[in-house]
């Protein structure tokens, strides 16, 4: 569910989602892909000590 609000409104990883779209993957797909894009930003963050 989080992953389909960050499409809504993050710049970046709706861009992600529609070129993920536009190269043909299913609606599923695309989102799975954005889960998975958001928990290695938020890993990133974390192990950086960043907000």
């Amino acid at each position: 569910m989080a992953a389909l609000v960050v499409t809504w409104f993050n710049p970046v990883i709706k861009a992600f989602y529609m070129h993920l779209s536009a190269a043909g993957k299913t609606k599923k797909m695309a989102l799975v892909d954005c889960m998975r894009k958001l928990l290695t930003i938020l890993n990133a963050m974390l192990r950086k000590n960043e907000e």
